[in-house]
């Protein structure tokens, strides 16, 4: 099978990939949108679309950011240590993500980049964190704006902060396939900073400011 290969910014993705890429984004923005969305208001759906459409587009906006930004971070990591790497959704997992999302709780991990080549346990470990604290980094620059701006901007900005804490947190959880697992193979304290950190600031800011 032949590819069709982009270069953006210096790095190449292939056709696969920005598919995968763009229904892996379109799926978390369902779910977050289904998440926060009161079930009376789901099943009442058409009264309340434009409702449902601004969740749906701060959703897209700030997940899309954090898990963009996630997995460009496993990628560029991973072809730095010169390995050959991809994101590649779970169709499987897409559909429960968006399930999840109905049922009142989230299972972020609609796929993983998957990258071959000669590495050692601390590179793939740094591999691995790259994801969650590209997270953090993002919840800190969503937050400035957030102690200032009101209205819709102020609300993506809330969002931004909680969505990419949520997905720090979530990826170091150490189970099965997520960065969590990986991570802690390698380093016990990176481990326990990582995962320490992602979870003291979403409860933080849930008790603080509200889900």
């Amino acid at each position: 099978m032949s590819y069709q290969y982009w270069t953006i910014r210096g790095i190449q993705f292939d056709q696969t990939e920005l598919r995968d890429l763009a229904l892996a984004w379109f799926a978390l923005g369902l779910a977050f949108t289904l998440f926060l969305t009161p079930m009376e208001l789901i099943q009442a759906a058409p009264l309340y679309a434009d409702h449902l459409l601004e969740v749906f587009v701060m959703s897209m906006l700030t997940v899309g950011t954090g898990f963009l930004l996630h997995e460009l971070a496993h990628k560029i990591v991973a072809i730095k240590f010169g390995q050959i790497a991809a994101f590649r959704a779970d169709y499987g997992l897409l559909g429960i993500a968006i399930a999840s999302g109905l049922a009142g709780f989230l299972f972020a991990a609609p796929g993983a980049v998957y990258h071959r080549g000669r590495i050692t346990q601390r590179q793939n470990g740094l591999v691995a964190i790259a994801g969650p604290v590209t997270n953090l980094v993002l919840a800190a620059l969503f937050f400035v704006p957030f102690l200032f701006l009101t209205g819709f901007l102020g609300e993506i900005a809330r969002m931004g902060v909680l969505i990419n804490v949520f997905l720090a947190a979530f990826n170091m959880i150490p189970f099965g396939p997520l960065d969590g697992r990986t991570v802690l193979d390698w380093s016990k304290p990176a481990f326990a900073a990582t995962f320490g950190v992602s979870v003291l600031l979403l409860v933080g800011f849930v008790l603080t400011f509200g889900f």
